[in-house]
Parts: structure tokens; C-alpha cells; sequence
């Protein structure tokens, strides 16, 4: 079990990979990676309906606007108010 080996290239170059990818897409804030996907998420269901396809194109700037909105607040709330400063 305990196998002093390293592992093969093609397993490291994979992990290599994931690892890039897993910082590229969620980073420092997965909020905004699920957001995005329940974001997309909506309006691929909004799409589906028939007839709901202007309501779905609408949607989903409404969605990102609300993001950004909910990212800045947050990043506002942990930051230091410039009285704190030295």
C-alpha cells in the first residue's frame, strides 16, 4: 500500500493539470463560480420553456449585475476602513 514510488508522468501532468484548472475557475473566491453556474443555470432552464427565450436573454445580464453587486459588498465588508490604516 504504502508505495515509495512516485508517480507516473501522465498521473502528475493530470493532477498538474487540475490544479491549474481548479485555481483558474474558483481561485480565491468560489462564490462567483457557483454563482456563475446557477446563473447559467437559470437561464438554460428559462430557455427550455417555450416562449421564454427574450426573458431568458434578460435574465442573465440581471444575474451578473447581481453578482458583481453581492462580490463588492462583500469585498467593502471585509476591508479595512481607511480610518484603520497606519
Amino acid at each position: 500500500m504504502g508505495s515509495s514510488e512516485p508517480p507516473s508522468w501522465p498521473l502528475r501532468a493530470l493532477q498538474g493539470f487540475g490544479r491549474f484548472f481548479y485555481d483558474f475557475l474558483i481561485g480565491d473566491t468560489p462564490e462567483l463560480f457557483v454563482g456563475t453556474l446557477a446563473a447559467l443555470g437559470v437561464v438554460a432552464l428559462l430557455s427550455v420553456v417555450e416562449g421564454w427565450n427574450a426573458l431568458a436573454a434578460a435574465t442573465l445580464p440581471l444575474l451578473v449585475i447581481a453578482m458583481l453587486v453581492g462580490t463588492v459588498l462583500r469585498a467593502r465588508r471585509s476591508a479595512p476602513s481607511p480610518n484603520q490604516r497606519a
